[in-house]
């Protein structure tokens, strides 16, 4: 088991991550920071730096790809008005533009919240002196 000390620098790494919604990028670089300066101080810290910033480049990755799927729908809903698609509200037409555009959203917003939750559950893990592995990651870090 870790010191105290220790595991409440594991704990500020992963939690560092919530930057992301303060700053653009904030989710990759607060924990890169504060893992750069605190890797050479223990093997614990350097082990739960890299796992936090391999998590959250995978998942900026992620949502990135998400996101943009977003435009394909948004450019054909505006190709289809130009090529006279007459879009009512009466049935004619179908609107796969539109639950495309919901569905994408939705899974973004999944997304988000699995990344959420994974980063809580880390942060208590490291909190409690355990490393944890963030499903799904790819490590870029090693």
């Amino acid at each position: 088991m870790q010191n105290n000390n220790e595991n409440t620098n594991a704990f500020l790494i992963h939690i560092s991550s919530f930057a992301g919604y303060l700053f653009p990028l904030g989710s990759i670089i607060t924990p890169l920071i504060i893992w750069q300066t605190l890797k050479d101080k223990s093997p614990y810290l350097d082990e739960h730096g890299k796992e936090a910033v391999n998590f959250n480049i995978s998942f900026s990755l992620y949502i990135f790809i998400l996101g943009a799927s977003f435009f394909s729908f948004i450019f054909g809903n505006f190709f289809d008005i130009f090529n006279g698609v007459d879009i009512d509200f009466g049935g004619h037409h179908s609107y796969n533009g539109l639950f495309g555009i919901l569905g994408v959203a939705s899974l973004v917003s999944i997304v988000t919240l699995i990344k959420i939750a994974l980063i809580i559950l880390a942060a208590m893990k490291a909190n409690n002196g355990e490393v944890y592995k963030y499903p799904f990651t790819i490590k870029f870090i090693k």
